[in-house]
């Protein structure tokens, strides 16, 4: 009897495949595997550079060394060194320009110093309760990086004003059901404690669950026990 591969554990193998040869070929010539110098780094500055060249090719309309690039339209005009932050510390990459400086890349942007992740792990260690001081200090401790409090202050003051734009959004006239309950989060308030949050959550006409407010609490569960008013 003949088994047929399903196409995407086929393409699982390969990738099994691949870090296997990847990590045995770094073995064999004393390659370490995170660090700056490390497998994980430069493997993460290739991908990022294959994209950032993928993106030339789209913006200029032919792939590099393309007879086209030799008549005078806009073609490539070297590369520029980048330092982003990412997950893993710094990645330094090769960025790719163009004559008439028009090419805006979007996997990493200019003036983009950090990738998605880093913003999220900052949120997440703030919202365990770490000071800014301490957020850089894990960031140079961690990942040999620097990231300056004033950084740190606006990735996580963003966060407050998107909960503001929430908190004052129109809500629906009528939900047929709410639940009320509590969950307990890490709030810094001189120190840090635990607190309940308060979740009032409606289900509007459609069906659908809507999360219609947060408060803070400032003991147990009991409804006597939160701050402020439920509407």
């Amino acid at each position: 009897m003949t088994e047929t591969l399903d196409p995407m554990d086929q393409s699982k193998i390969d990738h099994q495949k691949l870090a296997q040869q990847l990590l045995a070929q770094a073995k064999a010539e004393g390659v370490e595997l995170v660090g700056p110098n490390g497998l994980l780094n430069q493997l993460t500055a290739n991908v990022l550079e294959s994209a950032l060249e993928a993106e030339m090719d789209e913006h200029l309309g032919y792939e590099k060394h393309h007879v086209r690039g030799r008549n005078g339209e806009n073609s490539r005009n070297g590369r520029r060194t980048k330092t982003v932050l990412t997950e893993i510390g710094p990645v330094q990459i090769q960025v790719p320009r163009d004559t008439d400086a028009s090419f805006d890349p979007q996997i990493v942007k200019k003036r983009q110093r950090r990738l998605t992740g880093v913003d999220e792990i900052i949120l997440s260690l703030s919202a365990k309760g770490l000071t800014t001081g301490e957020i850089a200090a894990h960031f140079d401790d961690v990942y040999g990086a620097s990231v300056s409090k004033e950084t740190i202050s606006k990735i996580t003051d963003k966060v407050l004003t998107e909960m503001t734009e929430w908190s004052v959004r129109p809500l629906d006239s009528v939900y047929p059901v709410m639940f009320i309950d509590a969950i307990h989060v890490k709030v810094r308030d001189g120190q840090v404690a635990n607190r309940p949050v308060y979740v009032a959550v409606g289900v509007t006409t459609a069906g659908e669950r809507e999360i219609l407010g947060l408060w803070a609490g400032d003991g147990g569960e009991g409804y006597g026990t939160r701050t402020g008013s439920f509407p």
